[in-house]
């Protein structure tokens, strides 16, 4: 990893450690999947919870055979454990687990197709670690089937995805340019 590269990702890490829930989905998630090749990428929105049915975005991925397939998005901002008291900053695996499993039964409605359909795959998406003991928490209370459905993405995931797409940073995790203007500079005489 180059110099440029370097500072590209601590200046992602201090934006992911003080985004908020709604900007690490809008400024971070949906340019990541739109550049990976997912499509209709569509945000349920923190503001209208009683929608979203455990997921926070939901698009779709076209195969090479022109198949779709159908993921949503459940997204975290700090890190995901299995303790039993939630700490600051980190979410319950628990939690997720009753939003993923909402989320594979239930369906979205694809204007594309007109028709209703069903959510193929959930990503979980934590903006900062997802713990050994929450994966495994998680993958032992779904059932083989739904287990192959589920894939986690933690803070190093994104980072790395965002440097070796090359995407631009988020407005908010730019450092501050500093404008030289010569008026402001003292009168050499």
């Amino acid at each position: 990893m180059n110099a440029a590269e370097m500072a590209r990702r601590v200046h992602l890490i201090a934006y992911l450690d003080r985004c908020s829930e709604d900007e690490l989905i809008e400024d971070v998630l949906l340019p990541l999947f739109r550049q990976l090749g997912f499509h209709r990428i569509t945000a349920a929105g923190h503001k209208d919870k009683a929608l979203e049915y455990g997921k926070d975005v939901w698009m779709k991925y076209t195969l090479p055979t022109l198949h779709v397939l159908y993921f949503g998005i459940q997204a975290k901002k700090g890190k995901l454990d299995s303790a039993g008291i939630g700490k600051p900053g980190s979410a319950n695996v628990a939690e997720i687990h009753n939003q993923v499993s909402m989320m594979l039964g239930h369906e979205i409605f694809d204007p594309e197709l007109n028709r209703r359909v069903l959510v193929d795959h959930a990503f979980i998406v934590a903006g900062g670690e997802i713990t050994k003991p929450a994966r495994n928490w998680i993958g032992n209370k779904l059932d083989s089937a739904k287990r192959s459905q589920i894939m986690f993405m933690d803070r190093d995931d994104i980072l790395n995805l965002f440097i070796v797409t090359n995407l631009p940073l988020p407005k908010g995790a730019l450092p501050e340019v500093k404008k030289f203007d010569p008026f402001d500079a003292d009168i050499p005489f």
